[in-house]
C-alpha cells in the first residue's frame, strides 16, 4: 500500500459550531448532513497569507471531486477586525470561496479540533471519522491521494454519496471598482489596482471616471495588448523614471500577487508582459546550499524564478532597483529592469519581528513600501501590526531593518503616543510626506496613523518622536498617498470600493483604545525539561532532501525570551529539548519548522532537476506553567499520528 497521510486511529469528528454560516443560502450545516461526502475543515483567517494559499491550492481539488467532496471554511480569527461579521463577509467575497465558510469567532470549533495554527487542514471521512490533520500549506499531493484512496474504500462499502454539496453562490453586485488594492498617481488622475475584478484601471481625478483598462475582468494570466490580458487579484503598482521606461519598454510594474509574478504595462502602447516570475509558488531555492546565506542575488532570468505573492512593488530612486515586498516568503526583493537581475534584499524568509542586517532580518507578510527623501524605505509589515524601516547605508547591498511601531506576530490595539507605547492592527500601506512623517494604512482599525520622528519645533526645542490618527471609520484602507495638490490625501479604502479624498488635519487626534493580543487557549505545560517534537512525513512520490545534511530544521524562541532558559535558536532536526523557567507564570512559545523534499521514490537517488518542495509552518503557542501541566508537546507539520 502506498504511503498516505492517513491517521491509523479512529476518531469521532467533532460539530461545527459557531456564530453564523456564509455561502449556504442563510442554512445552518451539520456533519450529520454532510455525511456520505468527504470533508476538509480548512481553519483560516483572513489576514494570513499562506491561509489564501491554501484557498488557491484547494480549488482545483474541489472542482476535479465535486461530486463527493465538501471544503468547509472555519473562520477561525486572529485579529479583533476579523471577528467582525462584515468584514468576514467581505473577505468571501473578496477571495472568490466557493464553499461554505462557519463564522467561529469564539474558537469553539477550532479548539474541538485542537487547531495550533493558521492554516490547518482536517480530512473527515464519509462515516464521520478524522481521517487526516495537516498545518500549513503545500498538501495538495497528499490531499489527493487521500481522497482518491478514501473514494475507493467508501464507494465500495455503500457510505460515499456522490451529488451536488451544500455551497450557494451569492448574488453578484455590479461595481465600478471591486476591492481595490493599491494605486499611484499618473498625469491623468491615478492607476489603480482593481484586484476584485483582476484588472487595472486608469481613473480620471474626479476617482469615478474610468479613462482606460488593462485586463479582460477575469482572474486569468495572459501577456498581451491591454483588453486581452489577464491578472489574478493584482495588488502594488510603481512606476518607472522615464529613460529607463523607454529603454525596457513598459513605465509600470504590477505586482500581480495571485500569479505569483511581476508584470510590465506599457501605457504608450498597451501592452502587457511579464517580467519575473515562472508562476510557480516560491517554496525552496533549487540550491539549498544557499539556506544559510538566503539573501544576495538569484541571477538575470528572472522569468525562470519562483515568487510568492508580491504585495507591493516601489521603484527606489536609491537602489536604482524595483523593490519588491514578497509577502509569500516575508522578505524584501529587488528587481533590476535594464538587467533583468532579481535578488534578495533582505529577510530569512522566517516569519516574525527581528531587526538586523539582510541575513538576520525576519518579516511577517510584508504589504507596503515607501521611499523617504534620504531613500529609506518604509515598510508595512503586516502580520506583526508594524511599521519598519529599511535604512539604506553606504553599501546599499546591505540594508539594516529596524522596527519602529510593533511588539510581535501576535500583538496589535489602536493606540498613539510614543512609538515603543503605540499599536496598529495589520497595516497594508504607508506613504512619506515631505515633512518628514510617515502615514500608515491602519487596515484591520480602520484609520490613517502617522508617525513623525524626534525633530525640531520652529524655537528650536527638541519634540519627541510620535504617533498620532489622521482619520479614522474608514472601511479597511489599504493604502494612502498625497494628493497632487499636496494639501490632501487619497485613500484606497478597499473595503468600500472606493478611492477617497480626505484633508490633511490641522492637529492629529490622540487615540488610545488599548493594546491586545491574539486571544487563544492557553497549555498547560510544567517548568523544567520540556520536549518539542514535530512530525514530518514526506508525502507519495516525495522524499527528505538529504543530499546536503539534515534537510529539517526547528527554530525555537519565547515571549517573553526569559520563559526559556535554555534550548531556544536555530538547530537541524525536528526533536528539541528545552529548559522552562519556573519564575514566568505563562507566555507564547514560538515555534517554526522547516523540511525539505524533492521528487523521487524513497531509496533512489534525486534526479539533478528534480522538483524541490519547502514545507513550513509557524506555532505561537500561548502556555502557562503549571506544575500538572505537559512536560512535552507534539505539533504536525504533516499530521501523520
Amino acid at each position: 500500500m502506498t504511503e498516505t497521510i492517513r491517521r491509523t486511529s479512529r476518531v469521532r469528528a467533532s460539530e461545527l459550531l459557531g456564530r453564523a454560516w456564509l455561502n449556504t443560502g442563510g442554512k445552518q450545516l451539520s456533519l450529520e448532513e454532510l455525511r456520505g461526502k468527504i470533508v476538509i475543515l480548512d481553519f483560516w483567517t483572513f489576514c494570513c497569507i499562506n491561509c489564501l494559499h491554501v484557498l488557491d491550492e484547494l480549488r482545483p481539488l474541489e472542482e476535479t471531486y465535486a461530486e463527493v467532496l465538501v471544503t468547509v471554511g472555519v473562520h477561525s480569527p486572529k485579529f479583533e477586525h476579523e471577528a467582525d461579521p462584515e468584514a468576514i463577509a467581505a473577505a468571501v467575497e473578496r477571495y472568490e470561496i466557493e464553499h461554505p465558510v462557519l463564522d467561529d469567532p469564539e474558537l469553539i470549533t477550532w479548539q474541538a479540533y485542537s487547531a495550533r495554527a493558521w492554516p490547518t487542514l482536517v480530512v473527515v471521512d464519509p462515516e464521520g471519522y478524522i481521517a487526516a490533520s495537516l498545518s500549513g500549506e503545500g498538501h495538495v499531493a497528499g490531499l489527493t491521494s487521500l481522497v482518491e484512496e478514501l473514494v475507493a474504500e467508501h464507494e465500495a462499502k455503500g457510505t460515499l454519496h456522490r451529488g451536488d454539496g451544500p455551497y450557494v453562490a451569492p448574488e453578484p453586485v455590479s461595481r465600478t471598482l471591486r476591492f481595490p488594492g493599491k494605486a499611484v498617481p499618473v498625469p491623468q488622475g491615478f492607476l489603480v489596482a482593481d484586484t476584485g475584478h483582476h484588472r487595472i484601471v486608469q481613473l480620471a481625478a474626479d476617482l469615478e471616471t474610468v479613462i482606460r483598462t488593462w485586463g479582460t475582468g477575469e482572474k486569468g494570466y495572459a501577456d498581451g495588448p491591454a483588453e486581452a490580458a489577464q491578472f489574478n487579484e493584482p495588488q502594488g503598482l510603481t512606476l518607472l523614471p522615464a529613460e529607463l521606461a523607454e529603454q525596457v519598454g513598459y513605465d509600470v510594474v504590477v505586482a500581480d500577487t495571485v500569479n505569483h509574478r511581476l508584470r510590465g504595462i506599457s501605457t504608450v502602447t498597451g501592452e502587457v508582459t511579464t517580467l519575473a516570475g515562472n508562476g510557480v509558488q516560491r517554496l525552496l531555492d533549487t540550491e539549498r546550499t544557499r539556506a544559510e546565506q538566503p539573501t544576495g542575488s538569484l541571477g538575470t532570468d528572472p522569468l525562470n524564478v519562483s515568487l510568492s505573492s508580491p504585495w507591493d512593488v516601489l521603484w527606489s530612486a536609491t537602489l536604482g532597483r524595483v523593490v519588491v515586498a514578497m509577502a509569500g516568503t516575508h522578505q524584501i526583493f529587488s528587481f533590476d529592469p535594464a538587467s533583468g537581475e532579481l535578488a534578495v534584499c533582505s529577510g530569512t524568509g522566517l516569519e516574525g519581528l527581528t531587526d538586523g542586517a539582510p541575513e538576520q532580518a525576519w518579516y511577517a507578510q510584508t504589504s507596503g513600501l515607501a521611499e523617504d527623501s534620504a531613500g529609506d524605505i518604509w515598510i508595512a509589515d503586516s502580520e506583526t501590526s508594524a511599521l519598519r524601516v529599511l535604512r539604506t547605508s553606504a553599501d546599499a547591498e546591505s540594508p539594516t531593518v529596524e522596527t519602529i511601531i510593533g511588539q510581535g506576530l501576535f500583538d496589535f490595539g489602536f493606540r498613539d503616543g510614543e512609538p515603543a507605547y503605540a499599536r496598529l492592527q495589520h497595516p497594508l500601506g504607508v506613504t512619506c510626506l515631505p515633512d518628514g512623517s510617515v502615514l500608515v494604512a491602519d487596515t484591520y482599525n480602520g484609520a490613517i496613523r502617522r508617525y513623525r520622528g524626534e525633530h525640531s519645533a520652529a524655537d528650536g526645542t527638541l519634540v519627541p518622536a510620535e504617533v498620532s490618527t489622521v482619520a479614522r471609520g474608514l472601511k479597511e484602507p489599504s493604502d494612502v498617498l498625497l494628493d497632487a495638490d499636496g494639501e490632501s490625501l487619497l485613500v484606497v479604502e478597499t473595503n468600500a470600493h472606493q478611492l477617497v479624498r480626505i484633508a490633511v488635519p490641522e492637529e492629529y487626534l490622540t487615540v488610545d483604545e488599548g493594546a491586545t493580543q491574539t486571544q487563544r487557549p492557553r497549555t498547560p505545560v510544567a517548568a523544567g525539561e520540556f520536549g518539542l517534537t514535530v512530525s514530518f512525513q514526506a508525502p507519495t512520490g516525495q522524499k527528505l532532501d538529504d543530499r546536503w545534511g539534515d534537510p529539517t530544521q526547528l527554530q525555537v524562541s519565547a515571549t517573553p525570551p526569559e520563559l526559556i532558559l535554555s534550548g531556544a535558536g536555530t538547530t537541524e532536526g525536528l526533536n528539541r529539548k528545552l529548559q522552562l523557567n519556573p519564575a514566568v507564570p505563562e507566555g507564547v512559545l514560538h515555534i517554526t519548522a522547516r523540511a525539505a523534499a524533492c521528487d523521487g521514490a524513497p531509496g533512489e537517488e534525486i534526479p539533478m532537476h528534480a522538483a524541490c518542495h519547502l514545507y513550513q509552518q509557524d506555532w505561537g503557542i500561548p502556555v502557562t506553567l503549571n506544575p500538572e501541566g505537559d512536560t512535552a508537546l507534539t505539533l504536525d507539520l504533516r499530521g501523520v499520528k
